[in-house]
């Protein structure tokens, strides 16, 4: 299992869009990216996908590791809407 991205410092997560079918409602589209810094979100995200992903954004920003994950620095989360789906890729990254 790759532990390079466990540390003893928080990370910046960086959320970008990998996927997206249909017409999302919040006009995401495959490329945006949202960084969560921990004291603020800049980028412009759903509010069903951010209530969505925020446990796991706030576990990867504290250094949780998921034994189902291969790679520790990145994981993938869907939106709820199963007619639109869009996929996100979270990655954690050094303060930019």
């Amino acid at each position: 299992m790759n532990e390079e991205c466990i540390r003893q410092k928080p990370w910046q997560i960086r959320c970008s869009v990998i996927s997206q079918e249909g017409e999302c409602a919040a006009g995401h589209k495959v490329g945006d990216e949202i960084i969560f810094t921990g004291e603020e979100v800049k980028g412009k995200i759903c509010l069903s996908a951010l209530y969505s992903m925020m446990p796991k954004v706030y576990a990867m920003t504290y250094n949780a590791r998921f034994p189902w994950l291969e790679d520790q620095c990145s994981a993938t989360h869907a939106c709820p809407d199963g007619f639109n789906p869009v996929i996100f890729e979270l990655t954690r990254i050094d303060e930019e």
